[in-house]
């Protein structure tokens, strides 16, 4: 069997089409002998680990890329598999939807454990370990999370560039000349419209209906995802996505959990549940005001990137798609806020409002501490920076 995981292996190797390098590549320590990759739906996880496989190894036999979604894992454990190909040669296993094999967790402590030369890369959804921050696995590996195409990604790719991540400390220091070189080269918004459609999900490349597309991933997040690895039964998913189209029509905004759970029909600490399994799936972004705790109803929600909201609302107001961006693309490494003197509070410090700077908005927050970001604007100036700019924080 191990000679036609090779086989599969191999073909998807020599048919692999990567049309641009993910930030995430540059951000791993691939040193590490245990590495989580998660994800959500459709972000383009087997193909990042792929890419991994072609760049570093090639089809050489010391690597193998196994779907745990295949039928033989439900006679086959996992150690033994490993333990049969550590011993065969192999020193680095790549494990996709891990999450699909029962008791996955303690085999892969077992892997850690027992097999020292072994390195072993898996994927899944970031459901999986929610609740599980203090596990024997989570205290071994080092877990990342693959999001959707940035802004730059999603630039690279349309127009050929290869640009490179920034900071957000660079990027307020050095922004007017980071915006420069950029334009030199391209013409950032003549791109950005359309990312905000249909940019986020790699699957926008296919020759299919991207918002179909879409809306089936988020069925398939909300049926299998969360009811699977949340437990929760069949006959509560029509709630579960009663409470998501609520959101998505309304986000964003600050939630009356009561009134939630009157429309859903079911109770707060259920709409509270929820919330956070949407989040976890990453469908929504909660902001809370100081620290997220159990049961704390969040101050403001937001879908979790701009093409959601255009899959559900369909004609959306501009600044509610520039703020839902900013969000998205900012919270990937930064913590993301409610304020409630301006539109965010960025790292718990800086604050920051979405549009043209307008001085009646800045509410009580001092200069220093106070940031804008502008639409529809090529180089900024000061402190107004231009709002695709942030797309280059992933």
């Amino acid at each position: 069997m191990m000679q036609a995981f090779f086989k599969t292996h191999k073909y998807l190797l020599e048919h692999l089409h990567v049309p641009v390098r993910r930030g995430l590549m540059d951000i791993v320590n691939w040193d590490d002998r245990l590495i989580g990759i998660v994800g959500t739906r459709g972000v383009g996880k087997t193909m990042f680990l792929l890419d991994y496989i072609s760049t570093n190894f090639g089809t050489e036999k010391t690597c193998l890329y196994v779907n745990l979604n295949n039928l033989y894992f439900s006679v086959r454990t996992l150690s033994s598999f490993a333990d049969e190909f550590q011993k065969t040669g192999g020193t680095t296993l790549v494990l996709d939807q891990i999450f699909k094999y029962p008791g996955w967790e303690e085999e892969l402590v077992w892997c850690y454990d027992n097999l020292p030369s072994l390195k072993i890369i898996f994927s899944g959804s970031p459901l999986m370990l929610a609740g599980r921050e203090s596990c024997e696995l989570t205290s071994r590996a080092r877990i990342y999370t693959l999001e959707g195409f940035s802004f730059r990604e999603y630039l690279n790719f349309k127009s050929g560039n290869s640009f490179e991540r920034v900071t957000l400390e660079e990027l307020l220091s050095d922004h007017v000349a980071i915006a420069g070189r950029i334009v030199d080269k391209v013409k950032p918004l003549a791109y950005f419209t359309d990312y905000l459609h249909h940019g986020y999900y790699p699957f926008f490349q296919e020759q299919s209906n991207y918002l179909e597309n879409l809306l089936r991933n988020i069925n398939l997040m909300l049926e299998i995802d969360i009811s699977f690895l949340q437990q929760i039964e069949h006959k509560y998913l029509p709630k579960l996505r009663k409470l998501l189209y609520l959101i998505a029509s309304s986000a964003p905004f600050q939630p009356n959990i009561s009134k939630l759970s009157s429309e859903v029909e079911t109770s707060r600490a259920t709409i509270i549940n929820y919330l956070k399994y949407l989040q976890q799936a990453c469908l929504i972004n909660q902001l809370f005001d100081g620290e997220p705790a159990p049961l704390k109803k969040p101050a403001e929600i937001y879908m979790q990137n701009p093409n959601l909201v255009y899959l559900v609302a369909g004609d959306v107001h501009n600044d509610i798609l520039n703020r839902t961006f900013f969000c998205n693309q900012v919270s990937q490494h930064h913590s993301v806020g409610y304020s409630r003197r301006n539109d965010f509070v960025v790292d718990e410090k800086y604050q920051f409002n979405i549009g043209r700077r307008d001085s009646s908005r800045a509410k009580g927050a001092r200069n220093q501490d106070l940031w804008w970001a502008c639409e529809m604007e090529e180089i900024g100036s000061d402190r107004e920076i231009p709002l695709w700019l942030f797309g280059f924080l992933d």
